[in-house]
This record gives structure tokens, sequence and C-alpha cells, in this order.
């Protein structure tokens, strides 16, 4: 059950570093434009993912 509760807290993260990497345009080093939007993008995507399969897993033990 913690788990799940770390991969929605994981996925929010995610979603902030996808944020920040766009909007900064710097992960480790600094980035061309297109990457960073790339980049930032599938962070976002990946933390969607990450919450959507956290809800689902802790939907799924409730109703257990």
């Amino acid at each position: 059950m913690m788990f799940n509760w770390l991969s929605l807290v994981t996925g929010l993260f995610y979603i902030v570093l996808g944020v920040v990497v766009i909007l900064y345009k710097f992960f480790f080093t600094v980035l061309e434009p297109n990457i960073a939007y790339v980049l930032g993008g599938l962070l976002i995507i990946y933390g969607i993912f990450r919450i959507y399969r956290a809800l689902t897993k802790i939907k799924k033990s409730g109703d257990e």
C-alpha cells in the first residue's frame, strides 16, 4: 500500500521536473529548446502514467 502512495508522489515529482525542464531548459546541462520540450514532455507523460497506475492499484486494493 505504501508503494502506491510513493508512486503518486514520484509521479508528481516527474511532472514538476518536466515543467522545470521546459521552463528553464536545463537538465544537468543547458539544453537546446527542442530537446528541452521533448524531454520535459516525456517526463510529464511518465509522471501522469505513474499517477494513473498508482490510482488504479489503490482503487483495486480498496475494492478487495
